[in-house]
């Protein structure tokens, strides 16, 4: 590994450095003074640069109009008779949470009942609150749990509010429990199951809960009666109540790692009933059906698979399985949701979507389309209520086809209820999918999106590669305005690491074989150029989280390929990222920097220890939040300081609130969108 000595620039007067080859690991320090000096001196050039102009201004003001509109889709949950929704607006910076009912809802402009007002909480009580969750009791929906962050943290203050008076409970009778990665979920009105942090040993190394506990009201949580305890070193535990009719019972999970975990059942009289299906594999009950989806092969059926069986056969030790779905080499099962009767599943062909119902039967599975779905978007299941009916809402869009929202129940008409505005002229744009061709062979697919796609232009790479999260085309007022409105060029890459052509997809990318992510997406870039799309030096690159691994990883390996780079909330120090914040969690992805096997492997690509001082490296736009409780804000911090060092041109904002979206409200993700278009276009 190569070191470099401190920058003498630096505000770095003597702290102590446990770690003499890391020189800026004081940065890791998120709140220090010294360390937000650093921050603001960064931030300050990069405003001074980008963001005094009118053009930048009116840019971020017509962001603004996007994530502000009254016109957008109020998207919302349906528990029973009503419709439940969290709204931002220009009015209403932190939102409102609010209901109407199912026949209101149906309307053009229904009248909302607001439930708790966050502006004006935050005011009252002097907190930077952030909306997070809210559970509503079944089935009365007198109370709820909420969930509010402190800046957008993935940490979360839970309270109980009751609807009824729209006031929230305190004191010793009520459900309430100070800042943490908390779980919690209603079993009744005065009981919960619940997981936080109760001080040592209490959490695990991913800063999860270690502890499952049932918890009644007016009883201290930390005496609660433990139902489950898992290990230091698994992810985290956590308790669910299952309220179907009839079918009441609770569950048990205990995550070993991301990827894999043991299920329980745990019966009324206490004993935990562990579910045979493999570790590795999505399981779930509903009713008496048990469905598992495949991540590895099983019982003679490949990876992405989805099986049905009767659960409680299975648990008397029946292995009788039907098969609902088998992945092809275009096709993947991408979500499945059960309505009350039904199972709705949501197919990937090529990246591009369709929708089925498979009904259970006394002669079997019934499986037919699901009619009145609009062609040429992506569809996905956005709500349903088991509990009351076979309802749903679905959500349907593309690169150039504003959102609408359909309602339907099975068996029944779709109808559009809701249509977003349209903020961007498309009728110049096209949408082309296309294939590059990997180091090894893969054929690897991507999404080419503008008006000017014969003519080299200027182009954004979008990419992540990672979770099995699958990039489907979807509709972005503000890609749309800030970048296809001015003639440039839009690109979506569907790289190894995503769940595009299901688990494979995934699983042929993790650890030692994660130079497949980054060779796919080199790939595309290299694919763009070759067909006169764009050229190197048009050529922007943006991806966030993993995605923001990604762009480190090509600013190190492949720079000659790009003209600028925007790396936003990223890993980018893969010898330290499972010590920080909830980086433990991912070692099933990345692997274990401890393990000199691993680590073997790590090194090779880790972009912290692969810069390179006599390297030409593009322009970097590198970007994160200091409330960011998942991914440390000091991989950021400590890149830009060792660029710095090294002489490259890099830029750096770092927003004080935003948790790992990187914004708290509509204004801050106004404004970090404009940054980014400004810079990239700007450098391109």
């Amino acid at each position: 590994m190569t070191t470099h000595a401190p920058n003498p620039d630096a505000p770095n007067p003597d702290l102590p450095n446990p770690d003499p080859t890391d020189p800026y690991r004081w940065l890791e320090d998120v709140t220090g003074e010294q360390q937000l000096d650093w921050v603001r001196a960064r931030n300050g050039r990069t405003v001074d640069e980008y963001t005094h102009t009118d053009e930048f201004e009116t840019l971020q003001s017509r962001i603004r109009e996007v994530l502000d509109t009254d016109a957008r889709i109020p998207y919302g949950r349906r528990r029973a008779d009503y419709i439940y929704n969290y709204w931002r607006d220009a009015r209403h910076v932190r939102g409102l949470w609010r209901r109407t009912t199912v026949e209101q809802y149906a309307l053009d402009a229904p009248e909302w009942d607001v439930l708790v007002d966050l502006d004006a909480l935050a005011e009252l009580e002097g907190e930077n609150w952030v909306w997070s969750s809210a559970q509503v009791l079944r089935p009365g929906q007198t109370r709820a749990l909420i969930g509010l962050s402190r800046g957008g943290a993935d940490a979360t203050v839970v309270r109980e509010f009751d609807i009824e008076t729209r006031q929230f409970v305190s004191g010793p009778d009520s459900f309430e429990l100070p800042e943490a990665k908390t779980d919690i979920g209603w079993i009744d009105a005065d009981t919960v199951y619940v997981g936080t942090d109760l001080g040592d040993g209490s959490l695990t190394d991913s800063g999860y809960p270690r502890i499952a506990r049932r918890w009644r009201r007016g009883t201290p949580v930390g005496e609660a009666p433990i139902v489950f305890e898992g290990k230091q070193t698994d992810v985290a535990v956590s308790a669910s109540y299952d309220r179907t009719p009839g079918y009441e019972r609770t569950f048990v999970e205990r995550a070993l790692d991301f990827y894999t975990a043991h299920r329980f059942e745990l019966t009324d009289g206490g004993e935990l009933v562990k579910l045979e299906v493999p570790d590795d594999a999505g399981a779930g009950v509903y009713r008496d059906h048990l469905l598992v989806r495949t991540r590895s092969p099983w019982l003679g059926h490949p990876a992405g698979t989805l099986l049905a069986a009767n659960y409680p056969a299975f648990l008397a030790g029946a292995r009788d399985f039907t098969v609902l779905f088998t992945p092809d080499e275009h096709t993947s099962l991408e979500q499945y949701v059960w309505t009350r009767d039904h199972l709705l599943i949501v197919l990937l062909r090529d990246v591009q979507t369709e929708v089925r119902v498979l009904t259970p039967g006394p002669g079997g599975w019934e499986d037919r389309p699901l009619d009145g779905v609009p062609p040429a978007t992506s569809t996905s299941i956005i709500d349903v209520d088991p509990l009351e009916g076979d309802d749903f809402f679905l959500n349907s869009s593309g690169f150039t086809v504003p959102a609408t929202l359909l309602s339907g129940t099975v068996g029944e008409p779709i109808a559009s209820i809701k249509q977003a505005p349209s903020f961007f002229d498309t009728e110049n744009i096209s949408v082309t999918q296309y294939f590059a061709t990997s180091d090894d062979g893969t054929r690897v697919p991507y999404f080419v999106v503008g008006s000017n796609t014969s003519t080299p232009s200027p182009t954004l790479l979008y990419g992540y590669g990672g979770f099995e999260n699958s990039m489907v085309p979807a509709y972005s007022g503000g890609v749309g305005r800030a970048w296809l409105e001015r003639g440039h060029t839009y690109v979506i890459a569907n790289i190894r690491g995503g769940g595009e052509y299901g688990p494979t997809w995934h699983t042929q990318a993790l650890k030692e074989n994660r130079h497949k992510v980054f060779e796919d997406f080199a790939a595309v870039a290299k694919d763009l150029v070759a067909r006169g799309v764009t050229t190197a030096e048009q050529l922007g690159i943006q991806g966030g989280s993993n995605g923001g691994l990604l762009m480190g990883v090509m600013l190190t390996r492949y720079p000659s390929l790009f003209g600028a780079i925007v790396c936003q909330v990223p890993l980018l120090d893969m010898k330290r990222y499972h010590l920080l914040l909830a980086g433990a969690s991912w070692m099933a992805e990345y692997g274990d920097p401890d393990n000199p096997d691993e680590w073997a492997f790590l090194r090779e690509y880790s972009p912290y220890q692969n810069t390179d001082p006599d390297a030409t490296y593009p322009p970097i736009l590198i970007t994160t939040s200091t409330r960011d409780d998942r991914v440390h804000p000091g991989h950021a911090r400590k890149m830009v300081a060792l660029l710095e060092e090294q002489g490259h041109q890099v830029w750096y904002y770092e927003n004080i609130e935003g948790g790992h979206g990187g914004a708290a409200d509509n204004a801050q993700a106004a404004f970090k969108s404009a940054l980014t278009f400004t810079f990239l276009e700007q450098t391109l």
